[in-house]
């Protein structure tokens, strides 16, 4: 798992930062609670379900140490910690703000050559959401954002919402209920705004559109039992 802080999300490009896709698949299990606090995660299965070696797996549940989402437990490995549902709105809320900042930029930046390629990117998602690709609507769904994210020309921004994106799912983007819904009618209109440079508009279009997400997944988590004693 590579991240592209202009992406705003991790992607699979060649396996050149396995502790990063480590990190990022223990993560996800334990935000979509596959494990639940208290558990370990051992290195051995991680190392075998993904492939590695354990070096790589040990630098992974570091990186997710450092985050708060494991805790190391001297000679017996490393335990899950709590994720509440404030925590992931947290994580949610300062997406949203650094987001909004970076489209409100891109309002007053972005070119002809860019806004073009947000077009098309919303034609490709309605023929991908016809056919039920999820794996196309997902990729598209962040193709969007990373064209926005590039037109706002403002890299030390973007490289500070990524270390916050990294910390969000994406595994199971679009199996959260309402997430493709949502974004079928937030990108329309984040583009309009945008072709109107309405920076102001376009900021809080893409701040609610990051927040009105956090409701689906947590209301998509909370069906999955993951805060359940």
């Amino acid at each position: 798992m590579t991240y592209d802080p202009a992406f705003g999300r991790g992607f699979v490009a060649g396996r050149t930062h396995l502790p990063g896709e480590v990190a990022g698949h223990a993560r996800e299990m334990i935000i979509s609670g596959e494990v639940r606090p208290g558990d370990y995660l051992r290195v051995d299965v991680l190392r075998d379900a993904l492939g590695v070696s354990n070096t790589p797996v040990r630098e992974g549940l570091f990186i997710l140490q450092s985050e708060g989402f494991v805790r190391r437990v001297p000679r017996r490995g490393f335990v899950v910690e709590s994720f509440t549902r404030e925590d992931l709105r947290d994580l949610f809320w300062a997406q949203s703000q650094l987001a909004g900042e970076l489209a409100a930029r891109a309002a007053k930046r972005i070119t002809s050559e860019q806004l073009a390629r947000l077009e098309a990117n919303l034609e490709h998602y309605e023929k991908a959401y016809a056919s039920s690709d999820s794996e196309a609507l997902a990729h598209l769904g962040h193709l969007f954002h990373r064209e926005i994210n590039l037109a706002a020309d403002s890299h030390r921004l973007a490289l500070l919402l990524g270390s916050i994106v990294k910390q969000l799912p994406n595994r199971f983007y679009t199996a959260i209920t309402g997430q493709v819904e949502g974004t079928r009618q937030a990108h329309p209109e984040l583009l309009a705004a945008l072709r109107n440079r309405q920076s102001q508009k376009v900021r809080t279009l893409m701040a609610d559109h990051l927040l009105e997400g956090a409701d689906h997944l947590i209301e998509s988590l909370e069906q999955r039992g993951v805060w359940n004693p």
